[in-house]
This record gives structure tokens, sequence and C-alpha cells, in this order.
């Protein structure tokens, strides 16, 4: 009987078991796939994000194997229009720049040291019952039903989470006209370690140093992708920006479309929603998987009180107030940063890339864009 199950070994879970484990709790994470993904979709870590990472002591590791980005600067046209340092947090001054693949094999790597079989792979949860003093979880594995039993759950099972489902099945999602191919290329363009933004008429291309001398490139869409391939891909940076990729080089390629979700309660009785599965938000800005991570860090300490015996209702209020305020203002961002990208008549977007830099300008305006941009 673990103190704790969580539900989902994606970045969240695994550092939600890690803080647990910290602190001495017996836990138990169960993940539907057989191994780790090898598609590194998120790689941003924002300032707050690796402080809380540091809790579990693997900020230091995970900054050894990332690239610091220090600096965002915008184009359009083939000019500069405006830069923004991304300086400001004292302990980390710069954006963390690391694939999804390394973040997750530095957290399993953590957790394992703690508990080398506190991860169960291959278990799909089919149901949570909450009968007031514990909680029975039913999952399917490979050699049949499996069951356990705990004190409290953790659902952190992603954006289609099927906790959730069965907990809130009426809770809606907004769609936005926001859709977007991304890829990884080998990078020849010189920007070194700068994250840039073109703002094109045809609508925003965005580029991400990644270790190995490798750039991530986001593409805005007209419509849904319908199949694409790393040379139209190429291709579209290319019209639209100038920068030649290598098609040969790609070693990642996802299409999506653009929706966001938040739950009315995250907490329901001994089951508790964290991260994607609590709120969904567009990918672009890269603050979902750093939102999931700073609900672990302020749930991690309610959970060791609880399990110490404290009665923990009004923090667990205080909780899920807090942390949906959070995503409400994270999802504000989001659509903000959607709207920059979107395509402009050529006359439109020079006047209003003339006011952003303008207003970049003036004193104390870049400091409060950095901080919402770095989630500080």
């Amino acid at each position: 009987m673990p103190d704790v199950v969580i539900v989902g070994a994606g970045p969240v879970g695994l550092f939600m078991g890690a803080l647990l484990l910290q602190r001495g709790c017996s836990v138990r994470i169960l993940e539907r796939r057989t191994a780790r993904s090898m598609r590194s979709r998120a790689i941003g870590i924002h300032p707050p994000a690796l402080a809380a990472l540091e809790d579990a002591g693997v900020a230091a590791r995970l900054i050894s194997e990332g690239v610091r980005i220090r600096r965002g600067v915008a184009y359009s046209k083939g000019q500069k229009v405006a830069e923004l340092p991304f300086t400001g947090d004292p302990a980390h001054p710069f954006i963390l720049a690391v694939p999804q693949t390394v973040t997750e094999r530095i957290l399993e790597e953590t957790v394992r040291t703690f508990d080398a079989g506190a991860i169960v792979r291959g278990a799909e949860v089919q149901e949570i019952d909450d009968d007031g003093g514990s909680v029975r979880v039913l999952a399917t594995g490979p050699s049949g039903g499996l069951e356990f039993t705990a004190r409290l759950a953790v659902a952190a099972d992603g954006a289609h989470s099927r906790v959730r489902q069965g907990l809130d099945p009426d809770v809606t999602s907004r769609a936005y006209p926001d859709s977007y191919l991304m890829g990884d290329f080998a990078d020849g363009t010189g920007h070194g370690n700068d994250a840039v933004l073109y703002l094109e008429t045809e609508g925003i291309v965005e580029s991400f140093p990644l270790p190995g001398g490798v750039r991530r490139w986001v593409v805005r869409l007209g419509e849904p992708d319908r199949g694409s391939t790393a040379a139209r891909l190429a291709a579209l940076v290319g019209a639209r920006t100038g920068e030649v990729l290598n098609p040969g080089t790609n070693t990642m390629l996802s299409a999506f479309d653009v929706q966001a979700r938040l739950v009315k309660r995250m907490v329901h009785g001994r089951v508790i929603l964290l991260g994607d599965a609590a709120h969904e938000i567009s990918p672009i800005g890269g603050q979902g998987m750093n939102l999931g991570w700073l609900d672990a860090q302020a749930l991690a300490p309610i959970i060791g009180a609880f399990l110490d015996g404290n009665h923990v209702g009004r923090q667990l209020q205080e909780f899920e107030k807090s942390r949906r305020l959070a995503a409400s203002r994270a999802s504000r961002q989001a659509g903000l940063n959607m709207a920059l990208g979107r395509p402009l008549q050529p006359l439109v977007l020079s006047a209003r890339n003339s006011l952003f830099a303008r207003t970049l300008l003036v004193p104390g305006v870049a400091a409060l864009v950095e901080r919402r941009f770095t989630m500080r």
C-alpha cells in the first residue's frame, strides 16, 4: 500500500514522484508506455521551474546538458526589430533549452535512486475509486489486471487525462484558430544561443537553440497540417525567413493545433489533478510543463503534512486557488503570444513591429515583458 499513486510518468509525474520520495513517502508511478518516449516536444525551462527543480536535486544536471538562452531577438523582412534579454532572474538569468527526452531521463534516474521499483511501466489506469479513507487504482498491464491501494492519487496523465475524464467529464476545451508545424534541424544560422522570432506577413516563425548544434523551428500554418514532411517545413522556413535548412538533418517533426482547458476543481477528495490534466494551454511560449512542475512543488509539502496526520483542507483550497490562477494567467500570456504570430497585412505588420520596438525602449517595460515571458 504506497502512500501515493501517481498516474503518468511524464516530466510532471516524475518530478512529483521525486519530491515525495525525497520526503520519505512511498510512491508508485503508473505509466501506460512501456518505455520513455523519444519525442522531444517540450524544451523550455523557465527560471521559476529551475528553482523548483533544485528541490529535487536535478537542476544542475539539466543545466549541464542544456543550452542557456539569455536573449530573444525579433526580425522582420531580414531586419532586426527588437531584442529582449532573459537575464532578470538573479539565480537563473536565462531560459534553459533541453530536449524533453533528456529531461525525462534525468528525472527518471532521480526517482530510481530513491526507489528502483517506483515506476511501473505498461500500466494503463482504467479506474480510480475513492472511498473516503483510501483510493483504489485499477489498471491493465501486459500480464493482466493490476490493483493498487493508496492514501492519495495524483493524476499527471496529460491533456487527454483519462482520470480527469472520469472525475469531470463535462469540462470543455476552447479551440484556437492556430496550427503549427515544428521540427529540429542542424543549426547553420549563426544565431548562437539566441531565441529568434521572425515576424512575417504569412505568420510567425520561431527558432530556439538546442544542445548538439541543433535548432528547433516552429512555423504557424494557415490551416491544420495534412501530413507535412521535413522538406515542407524547411521550405516554409526558407520562404518566410531566408534561412536554409537541410531536411536530411531533421530529427523531429510534429504538428499541433491549439486548445485550452481549465478544470473547475483540481482536488477531488483524495485524487488531485496536476499539469496538463488540470490545465491545458497553448504550447506557444513553453509554459505548460513548467506550470505542472510548479503545481507539484506547491503540492508536495501539503501531501507530506497530510501523510504526517495533519489537517490540510485549507492548504488544499489555497493550492487549488493559486494554481488555477497561475494557469489562467499563463493561458492569457499564451494567447498574446499566438496573437503576436498571426498573419498581418504588410503595412499593419510594419506599424505593429515599430510600436513593439519603441515600447520596449520605454524604461521598465522591457523588464515587465521579460518577467511575463519567463514566468516570473
